[in-house]
């Protein structure tokens, strides 16, 4: 699909253009501990990035050459990836939370030159996958061993003059790779080009109100595509004010500092938003108190400062569906979140719905400019757009494998198209299991009613061959505490035993729960049970759980209590 590409919407004319009207300006905000933070004008980015740029080719480093980046999201990440681009080379951005083995996966697959290191936590165990001839530099908040081990930032730019005059790169240049999070097995490079993501942020920019005025909070990863897109070329677009986050433990206070006008997350943040406020004031009476005119008023504005989304006039949730009650409390706090769909193979904007109540389970319209079709044999998505990406790097024959003979990207989601063109996600194609009844179910709508209940923060439902369905979910840290006091335990499967029957209620024969099994045991990045952007992996749930589902069923309970 051929669409015309304006040059100065591309990234480094647009970093030149920031650099020339508004050098004073402040882009960045960097929180560099203590509660100390740091601003960075456009002048301060472009100078530090062009004597990096200079670096960088002083090194040796040719056009085309790929340059990782492994860190969490701060203002030198957006500085490193600029500089890779001004000096011709491609940016392979990790995720921060990657163990050894898959570090060095990536790191040899896509042939990196050099390595950024930046802040992180357990770098000690992320260090043995970087290969020791690989170069590297220390960005600032690096660890200290990695600080001390390899050339830092702030040295390297003391003493290096910056890159001269602008250098210009095509839209069909390629930019970047980025790795896939592997919900379904091992991380694929996907190629993106300066002019897919200038379409994209093109398209996201005609259904989401940024301006030099709009504020953003830069907290899930860098290294995923919403982020990244948003973000990092959001800011390029409209020179907004991006503050980034501290840590899980400042968190609070990061979004009360920046207090973004435009906010995205992940479902799970959201629910762990909605949890906090109701471990604070039980449902039945906020909901009586937002019913009162005035004092309904005072509750709306107390929770949204509280959030630090008092001032936020555009609030989105993707990566996985917004479960309808979810979005449903949002809007009784004032705050409709509107829903955006995408992958990383089209630079995460195909669909946003316009966040009125009407479009709530659906992801909107396509964006002008996007086509969206629905398979009429497996009920799949398929996207024809000119932001999908140029193809998997070193990886032809799966390439041709992702595409339609007619060039439409195949989704691996199912959905529906409404009356008023609205798109439901309905599951992923390869999710759905068949019981040994010979009856599919799909698991996310049941996963989305599953994790509403306040104990849990992720679940995942599952159960192919099998007579039918179970759900394993994972308790969140107020719960788990609770299930350790005298009688807390029996309290919480009361109220979890009462979840489940409500939603049996809800569900066809062949799609009841068996069972629910429970665990406090976290689902972390680090135990490999959820990607960096929590989505649960649902083939190491079924290495790891699969053994036990005849024994927790032959148990004929409701819930049973998993302890490993």
């Amino acid at each position: 699909m051929a669409t015309k590409i304006d040059p100065d919407s591309l990234a480094l004319q647009r970093l030149y253009h920031w650099e020339k009207t508004a050098p004073d300006r402040v882009a960045l905000t960097q929180p560099m501990g203590g509660g100390a933070v740091r601003d960075f004008t456009w002048r301060e980015v472009l100078d530090q990035s062009r004597r990096m740029a200079a670096h960088l080719r002083s090194l040796g480093l040719q056009p085309g050459d790929k340059v990782a980046l492994i860190s969490k999201n701060t203002a030198h990440w957006m500085m490193s990836d600029f500089a890779i681009w001004l000096a011709g080379c491609v940016s392979v951005p990790l995720y921060p939370t990657l163990a050894a083995g898959t570090i060095r996966q990536i790191l040899e697959h896509s042939e990196s030159k050099l390595l950024f290191v930046g802040k992180l936590d357990g770098w000690a165990g992320m260090k043995p996958g970087v290969p020791a001839a690989l170069p590297c530099i220390s960005l600032p908040l690096a660890p200290d061993d990695a600080a001390k081990a390899y050339p830092r930032w702030e040295d390297i730019i003391a003493k290096t003059e910056p890159l001269k005059g602008n250098p210009v790169r095509p839209a069909d240049d390629l930019a970047t790779i980025m790795y896939t999070s592997g919900t379904t097995g091992a991380p694929k490079g996907v190629m993106h080009s300066f002019g897919t993501f200038a379409l994209a942020v093109k398209f996201g920019l005609t259904r989401i109100p940024m301006s030099e005025q709009s504020r953003m909070l830069s907290y899930l990863p860098l290294s995923h595509v919403v982020e990244r897109a948003l973000v990092e070329h959001g800011l390029l677009a409209r020179s907004m004010h991006v503050y980034f986050a501290e840590s899980l433990e400042t968190f609070t206070l990061d979004l009360q500092r920046a207090r973004p006008t435009v906010f995205f997350s992940v479902p799970r943040l959201w629910v762990k938003f909605q949890q906090g406020v109701n471990a604070k004031m039980p449902a039945k009476k906020l909901d009586l108190m937002l019913k009162i005119p005035i004092l309904g008023g005072i509750v709306r504005k107390k929770i949204l400062t509280a959030l630090g989304l008092q001032e936020c006039v555009f609030a989105a949730g993707g990566a996985a569906p917004m479960p309808l009650q979810l979005l449903t409390w949002y809007a009784k706090l004032g705050l409709n979140v509107a829903e955006g769909y995408g992958m990383t193979e089209n630079v995460g904007a195909t669909h946003i719905s316009d966040g009125d109540p009407a479009s709530f389970g659906t992801v909107g319209r396509p964006y002008d400019g996007v086509q969206c079709r629905i398979d009429p044999t497996t009920g799949e998505i398929q996207i024809a757009s000119p932001a999908n990406m140029l193809g998997y790097y070193k990886e032809p024959e799966l390439t041709k494998q992702t595409f339609t003979d007619d060039g439409w990207l195949k989704t691996g989601d199912k959905g529906a198209v409404d009356a008023q063109g609205r798109l439901k996600i309905t599951g992923r194609v390869k999710d759905l299991f068949k019981t040994s009844k010979g009856k599919y179910v799909a698991p996310a709508p049941i996963e989305d009613r599953l994790v509403m209940h306040n104990a849990l923060e992720a679940c995942c439902v599952t159960g192919a061959n099998l007579g039918q369905p179970l759900a394993l979910a994972m308790l969140n840290i107020d719960a788990s505490k609770l299930a350790t006091q005298p009688g807390g335990r029996a309290e919480l499967e009361a109220s979890l035993i009462a979840h489940v029957k409500a939603i049996n209620d809800t569900l066809d024969p062949h799609e009841q729960l068996d069972c629910l099994v429970v665990t406090a045991e976290a689902w972390t990045v680090e135990n490999d049970l959820i990607t960096p952007t929590f989505k649960v992996k649902r083939n190491r749930i079924e290495d790891l759980f699969a053994k036990n589902y005849d024994a927790w069923i032959e148990t004929r309970k409701t819930v049973v209590w998993y302890k490993a």
